[in-house]
């Protein structure tokens, strides 16, 4: 934000994570076990990176947070505004905090 380049940057970890792999993570982090099911059907992304060639070349710069703690403060960050709403209206948040 305190550069002058205007156009758009990729921003995230440049290591290869699969859709599989992702879920796991997730997983992990809200302290469940999940079940994959795959099913026939059109194949699509198998799983993502970040090219952050431009990024390193523009800021002189690159994340330093692993892509497991990332998501780590963004799950905890949404769940507790999920517990704060929810404790604000309990009967509105009744049956999805059950989930949680």
């Amino acid at each position: 934000m305190r550069s002058d380049f205007y156009e758009p940057l990729n921003l995230g970890q440049d290591r290869m994570v699969t859709i599989n792999a992702l879920a796991d993570i997730i997983a992990e982090i809200a302290g469940i076990e999940i079940v994959k099911k795959h099913i026939d059907g059109p194949q699509g992304v198998r799983g993502r990176n970040s090219d952050n060639t431009k990024l390193r070349e523009v800021l002189d710069w690159e994340p330093k947070i692993s892509l497991e703690e990332g998501l780590r403060k963004t799950y905890l960050w949404i769940e507790n505004e999920i517990r704060s709403k929810a404790a604000a209206s309990p009967e509105t948040f009744k049956v999805k905090m059950n989930a949680l």
